[in-house]
């Protein structure tokens, strides 16, 4: 699939936009922790069984985990913004939902809705990459990727304040609030990108893809509950694998897919997904270990005895650590490629827990492991976007961006329900009630450690950087920036769209179109009316401009095929301008 653009370009990009996308991505992850401090009294408040309960955590897994993909897809269609305040709008009235009801079905009604807003963090990976320059795009996807566990850290004291000292509910208000902040930022301050996916949306894709995800989540999420070894949670994988593996076959076969899995199956995204995985695994089991370490009271002999609000505080700066690290990623990764700070993240992440391990007698050594634990984590979580925006093309972005995306939550559903095992099954009984345990505590970290170890070794078999990587992906220089410049132009046309007065047009619009008929590239033209368009191979071709103000302009041209550009001025309105 190629990219088009818009019939009216975006504006440009103020300073303003990163911030405002990161803080969409932080409110979207808000959702997922927010409930974490009540976890415990949820039965109780919904007047349900503990059993049922858990479908107020689960129904939003899973509609994250369907919604990220098809927004992502939706999103290089038919704009990136317009999907992103339709994602935030969502989650806003299903945060209403759930802050008017106490009834369980109303209840896991609203959360599914706050579920769709995952899609907000491939959005805004998408429209950072489509309007920034290349010297400001690997910091500031590396902010994107890392907001949700940077909103995750921050939601946990902020939730743990608000839950101890008034209606729970509230909770839900507060979340609706700020994705209104969100949605009035966006509107004033983001602009759309003017790059779309050609091709239509594919429903069945999307509803294959849907139910293989359900299919498949549902068992991981519910099977401690239903046993990992009846018939429920064994029939329910075979029927994900086989409408997954169903699915897989149309894909490859439709012409405009939800996901093109020809380019999944590339090493550098295959492996990155894959690491991925492993990395949402790590990330979690910290989320559900320390909180539950801290608050434990002394009187088990290893519980540190804290209240929730200073839990809370002391697990935050796993996510302001993730904040933090992404000025330090951009750095790096210019310098050494983002493959080598997914590996040294996921270094990082094992030697944090591999030092926690022995680090859990007091609660300032929780404050450690948190800090290590988000730096390696931000590391890695920042080289994830950098990899698979350098290995797709741009008008998949989205796509790509919500498939990763989607890779992580798998990661930690697969460690919700590990670790919830583990520590069940290693509890003690005092009172009619489970304790976790030290050595539950202590299996949990090394399930963790034995996770970061296979997603080294995942990284590894990344392809290295190569002089030819794609330069939007590290900070550059002047001479790096006149390099992309002369590399664009190599194997296709180059020249200037000018008016009728002679003067250079900025934001034209520049389409190549091949003999038959298809688009085969489009580019918009610099402030000074220059444009590069790369040619897939030798041939003829039609390059046509458009601009606000103008007439159109099909100029026919031919190409060798060689590595010299071929100069072609474009002159506005309709004028023809020989080969």
């Amino acid at each position: 699939m190629t990219q088009t653009t818009t019939d009216r370009p975006a504006g440009r990009a103020s300073g303003a936009v990163v911030p405002v996308l990161a803080f969409a991505g932080i409110v979207v992850a808000v959702m997922q922790t927010l409930l974490v401090p009540v976890i415990k009294d949820l039965p109780r408040l919904l007047d349900t069984t503990p059993s049922n309960a858990t479908w107020v955590l689960t129904s939003t897994l899973l509609s994250g985990a369907v919604a990220t993909p098809i927004m992502g897809r939706l999103g290089d269609l038919y704009g990136k913004r317009r999907m992103l305040i339709l994602s935030l709008a969502v989650m806003v009235v299903g945060a209403l939902v759930s802050a008017l009801t106490s009834d369980l079905l109303l209840m896991i009604t609203g959360r599914t809705l706050q579920g769709f807003a995952m899609g907000a963090i491939p959005l805004g990976i998408g429209l950072m990459r489509d309007m920034l320059p290349r010297e400001k795009l690997g910091s500031a996807m590396a902010l994107m990727s890392s907001s949700i566990g940077v909103g995750g850290g921050l939601a946990l004291p902020a939730a743990a304040l608000v839950a101890q000292h008034s209606d729970w509910h509230s909770l839900y208000y507060g979340a609706a609030g700020l994705g209104l902040i969100a949605i009035a930022l966006t509107l004033v301050v983001v602009p759309e990108s003017p790059m779309r996916a050609e091709g239509t949306f594919d429903l069945p894709g999307a509803i294959g893809l849907s139910a293989g995800l359900v299919l498949f989540l549902l068992p991981i999420t519910k099977g401690s509950d239903w046993g990992w070894a009846s018939g429920t949670t064994l029939g329910l994988f075979a029927a994900s694998a086989v409408v997954l593996v169903l699915w897989g076959v149309m894909e490859l076969r439709v012409k405009a897919p939800l996901v093109d899995l020809r380019t999944t199956a590339r090493p550098a995204v295959l492996f990155t997904n894959l690491a991925s995985i492993m990395v949402g695994v790590s990330f979690y089991v910290v989320s559900l270990v320390l909180p539950q370490l801290l608050q434990l009271p002394t009187s088990t002999g290893y519980g540190l005895g804290q209240s929730m609000v200073v839990a809370g505080l002391l697990v935050a700066p796993l996510g302001l650590t993730m904040m933090f690290t992404a000025p330090v990623y951009a750095r790096l990764s210019a310098k050494y490629g983002p493959k080598f700070t997914l590996i040294l993240g996921l270094l990082i992440i094992a030697i944090g827990y591999g030092a926690g391990l022995g680090l859990m007698s007091a609660a300032w050594q929780s404050l450690v492991i948190s800090v290590l634990l988000g730096a390696g984590i931000g590391l890695a979580y920042s080289s994830l976007p950098a990899l698979i925006v350098g290995a797709v093309p741009a008008s998949e972005t989205g796509a790509a961006n919500g498939l990763n995306t989607l890779m992580r939550s798998i990661g930690t559903s697969v460690s919700s329900a590990v670790i919830g095992m583990v520590l069940a099954n290693t509890a003690n009984t005092v009172g009619g009630v489970e304790i976790p345990t030290m050595h539950g505590f202590r299996v949990s970290f090394l399930i963790a450690t034995g996770a970061v170890a296979v997603g080294l070794l995942l990284a590894l078999f990344l392809p290295g950087r190569r002089p030819s990587n794609k330069p939007q992906l590290r900070a550059s220089s002047e001479e790096d920036a006149a390099l992309e410049r002369a590399e664009q132009v190599l194997r296709g046309f180059r020249g200037r769209v000018l008016g009728a007065d002679g003067f250079p047009v900025a934001r034209a619009r520049v389409t190549l179109i091949d003999r038959r008929g298809r688009q085969a590239g489009a580019t918009l033209s610099a402030e000074d009316g220059s444009y590069a368009l790369a040619v897939p191979a030798r041939g003829s071709y039609v390059v046509a401009a458009r601009a606000q103000g103008h007439g159109p302009l099909a100029s026919s041209a031919t190409h060798a095929g060689d590595e010299r550009p071929v100069d072609l001025d474009l002159p506005l309105p309709g004028e023809t301008v020989p080969a």
